[in-house]
């Protein structure tokens, strides 16, 4: 019965360290290398759902004023199909800009277009690639628009909208911590009418950031936040040369 119970013990030892090493050996794989921080790419602006481009195409003029390149993508059909095949058209976009020579690449996601740039960090080692990513009013963790939609009208609800329901596969399949290493901005505004609760774009491991906290006399709606002016001047500088850090005052 001894050499049994030593057996025993010697087997939960082994099976113990095996998955301390497995535990190890898993985070060494997501801590990939990381891009230059002082060596700014191109920006890669990822549209919302439905896909439209008019207000990100402003804020890349005024990326693009500063002397960046910015392109803002377009979105297989409507933008209103799968998430995953939006985050395999950014790894593709990214993919050649860096076979182009960019050292990396910024990537800006607006609205559900935040929830792609989180999904393509995830499936793409997005991490080693991006420089740096702000996100504007992203449900990351879903809307509950979506979910009533998913919910009652499903039919009229398309692959994107029930994906963005809250507590989707795909919501939780990210729904876990940044990747060390990875600067992140995440804003939001408090007016937000499209993702309810507005704080659904909380990440963890990013900088969260609702508008209103820095400028509370901010009327910016959902549909505002790429053109508004606060939070252009906020991303503009988070996506500087200089170290990324939380704003601690409403631009002026």
């Amino acid at each position: 019965m001894r050499w049994w119970l030593l057996g025993g013990a010697g087997l939960a030892a082994v099976v113990l360290l095996a998955l301390i090493c497995v535990r190890v050996l898993g985070d060494d794989l997501d801590d990939g290398p990381r891009p230059d921080q002082s060596r700014p790419g191109p920006v890669l602006l990822v549209p919302g759902y439905g896909g439209s481009r008019t207000a990100l195409t402003q804020l890349a003029g005024r990326l693009t004023a500063e002397g960046r390149t910015a392109e803002v993508l377009t979105l297989p059909g409507d933008g209103t199909g799968s998430l995953e095949e939006q985050a395999d058209l950014l790894d593709a976009e990214v993919t050649r800009a860096l076979a182009a020579g960019a050292p990396s690449v910024d990537v800006i996601g607006y609205s559900a277009g935040g929830v792609v740039t989180r999904l393509w960090v995830a499936e793409h080692r997005g991490a080693e690639r991006a420089r740096r990513v702000v996100s504007l009013g992203s449900p990351l963790h879903g809307t509950r628009l979506a979910g009533l939609g998913a919910s009652f009208a499903r039919a009229q609800c398309p692959t994107a909208c029930q994906q963005l329901a809250p507590g989707s596969d795909l919501l939780e399949s990210i729904d876990d911590r940044l990747p060390a290493g990875l600067p992140w901005l995440s804003i939001w505004t408090t007016n937000d009418e499209t993702v309810q609760p507005p704080d659904s774009a909380r990440l963890d491991g990013a900088i969260n950031l609702p508008l209103q906290t820095l400028c509370p006399a901010a009327r910016t709606t959902h549909g505002g936040l790429p053109t508004d002016p606060y939070v252009v001047a906020m991303v503009l500088d988070a996506l500087g040369a200089h170290p990324m850090t939380e704003p601690t005052a409403c631009p002026a």
